[in-house]
């Protein structure tokens, strides 16, 4: 541990500094005067009122294309925008440092567009991201496919080509010489919107499409992708006003009472997902009110208090075997299902976790329902999950329905329990005593939020801690990218406007961070590395599966010295009785933190179900074969 803290270097006036004393972030964001732009927030200059003849010895100042979309998305609500700039796209850069969006210039554009999707949650608004052309684009599309997958709501801005110098081998040429246009370029699997902006005149209706997108519920993915030409050049038609607010979707009356009446017929369990993070409060009522038995998805830690009486467990990958117990001894008649798609990460599919009757699905998204367990009776419904559960309570308390319900509830339920385990003096550490100390000094001793990367460190955090507050705490899990976690944490802090914690591997913390990004801005995060020298989730699967000869190893690194060398400050720990001193260091600290913790490899993650599910998929056992990768029957 070290008491002489490494101060990071002054903030650039340009960019946004983030001050951990007060938890703020505040904009410093003076014009640069490399950049000569029209300043778009004086509407008096976009465009002469008719009949005004006191502009007929002026010269008409007209925004350019790239200050009216800086302009468009800070009206459109956006507040933040993270990228990393080209000369494809100075001109973008530009504009949007000197509007009221604060830039995060980061390191990687991979780790700009996981950061804007955990800023998007942590401060649920929407954000920007921008990229330059050719790889700028490309490396920004993992973290944007995590973002439809994971709900958020966030714009691509991107650079392309300008068209006389399509098909010539430009420099960083974006165009469909180079690239496909589907699924890019045009809606589709990425990109609920997308489009390429030709020419300023359909500036108004792109401004139109993406605040229809942004104002409905559930996620919203965009791409406007820019020619560089077309950036400099003049808007000479104002940008509508446009209303952002929206009614939420609602059930009918003959909706929730047909649910009422399943509901009432014998005890059932509440499934939360993370699509129901923002009905807390109503989970929790109709859990108290009914006696109801609740379980949550990894995504849905948190949203109901994992320490109360009717909490089940989490489902899923790095999930609770209270949860097989409950459904084998006192199975519910039907399951409400509360915004998750049911699919592996939550399920495993596992045939268990359908009750008699089947579930009643509640989604934003209609094509959820019935689609991981397609064989099982499903009642869906299409609905905000609050406005869903208000109606519900509401019909529930007209017809005395909880009093019936409450009286039926199983009385005793098992619950997740937790082994204690004593810290020891030994050399290497059990990840079971780290994720103890999190949960100490971390997740009890303060109010940082709390991140766990793809890998193990995903299943010893959601097996192990114990969440009772909604928005606390984040994983991704369908496309689980590595990576995702360790720069998404720098968008926590900055939404969150508080510290943030990623507990994550060495392999993840090697594949991609921003740790330097985090010292240029003065970001309070904290990386907690399990360092064990070795992708240890595929070395762990690959034993279990009896599958030989593929090296998971990793040269172990002194991730201090890299963390120091940024200007960041961190601490090693090889004793298990070192771990809290070490955790309230890194809270206390002002500093950009990194814990590199020496982890026992040999203890067993709990993440056995995910094996299984991988052999009900087709992977074979090949003891004797040399391979890299597990064999899929066909």
């Amino acid at each position: 541990m070290t008491d002489n803290h490494i101060r990071s270097s002054p903030s650039i006036d340009s960019e946004t500094t983030f001050h951990p004393d007060t938890g703020s972030a505040e904009s410093a964001l003076s014009p640069d005067p490399s950049y000569k732009y029209y300043n778009s927030s004086d509407s008096s200059n976009i465009a002469a009122k008719p009949g005004d003849n006191n502009t007929s010895n002026q010269m008409l100042v007209l925004p350019s294309v790239a200050n009216a979309i800086a302009q468009m998305l800070a009206d459109l609500g956006f507040k933040y925008a993270f990228g990393v700039a080209g000369g494809a796209m100075a001109t973008i850069w530009g504009a949007l440092s000197n509007s009221s969006i604060q830039v995060i210039h980061c390191r990687h554009e991979g780790g700009a567009a996981f950061a804007a999707v955990e800023a998007c949650f942590a401060s649920d608004r929407p954000v920007v991201i921008f990229t330059t052309a050719g790889p700028g684009l490309t490396n920004s599309l993992t973290g944007l496919l995590a973002g439809r997958g994971e709900g958020a709501k966030v714009i691509l801005i991107s650079a392309c080509t300008s068209a006389a110098q399509r098909g010539r081998w430009a420099i960083q040429e974006t165009s469909t010489y180079t690239m496909p246009q589907a699924g890019i370029f045009t809606p589709g699997v990425l990109f609920d919107y997308a489009i390429t902006l030709e020419c300023a005149e359909q500036l108004p209706q792109i401004s139109r499409q993406l605040a229809l997108g942004l104002s409905q519920s559930g996620g919203f993915v965009a791409h406007v992708s820019i020619p560089t030409g077309v950036q400099t050049s003049s808007l000479s038609i104002p940008l509508p006003q446009l209303d952002l607010s929206h009614a939420l979707t609602t059930p009918s009356e003959e909706t929730i009472s047909h649910c009422v009446q399943l509901l009432t017929e014998a005890p059932f369990a509440i499934w939360v997902g993370f699509g129901a993070r923002n009905a807390a409060e109503e989970i929790y009522q109709l859990a108290e009110r009914t006696g109801a038995a609740v379980m949550c998805s990894p995504r849905g830690k948190g949203i109901f208090p994992e320490d109360h009486p009717q909490f089940v467990g989490v489902t899923g990958l790095g999930g609770h075997t209270s949860v097989l117990k409950y459904m084998q001894e006192s199975p519910p008649l039907r399951t409400l299902v509360l915004g998750t798609r049911l699919g592996e990460p939550t399920s495993f599919w596992n045939p268990i976790m359908v009750p008699a009757r089947g579930f009643i699905h509640v989604d934003i998204d209609p094509i959820v329902p019935g689609v991981a367990y397609p064989a099982a009776e499903a009642v869906p419904v299409q609905a905000d999950i609050g406005a869903f559960l208000r109606s519900l309570l509401k019909y529930m308390d007209k017809t005395q329905s909880f009093a019936t319900l409450k009286s039926r509830a199983t009385k005793t339920l098992p619950h997740p329990e937790l082994e204690t385990i004593t810290p020891t003096t030994s050399n290497l550490i059990r990840p079971e005593v780290l994720m103890a100390a999190i949960q100490k000094v971390m997740v009890e001793g303060s109010n940082a939020a709390i991140a766990a990367e793809s890998g193990n460190s995903f299943t010893w955090a959601t097996h192990m801690l114990r969440i009772d507050k909604p928005n606390r705490y984040r994983v991704s899990t369908g496309v689980g990218s590595m990576g995702h976690m360790v720069a998404g944490v720098i968008g926590i802090a900055i939404g969150r406007k508080s510290k943030a914690v990623v507990i994550t591997g060495d392999g993840s913390m090697l594949m991609n961070n921003e740790l330097n990004t985090a010292v240029k801005y003065q970001i309070p995060a904290i990386w907690i590395v399990l360092n064990d020298g070795r992708y240890n989730m595929c070395e762990q699967g690959m034993k279990m599966l009896k599958l030989q000869g593929a090296d998971a190893t990793i040269p172990q690194v002194d991730f201090v010295a890299i963390a120091r060398g940024m200007r960041a400050d961190g601490i090693r720990i090889e004793k298990e009785s070192e771990l809290e001193t070490a955790l309230q260091c890194a809270i206390d600290s002002p500093l950009p933190f990194v814990v590199d913790v020496i982890i026992d490899p040999s203890r067993l993650a709990p993440s056995g179900g995910r094996n299984k599910s991988l052999q009900a998929q087709g992977v074979k056992s090949a003891a004797k074969e040399q391979v890299s990768f597990p064999m899929i029957s066909e």
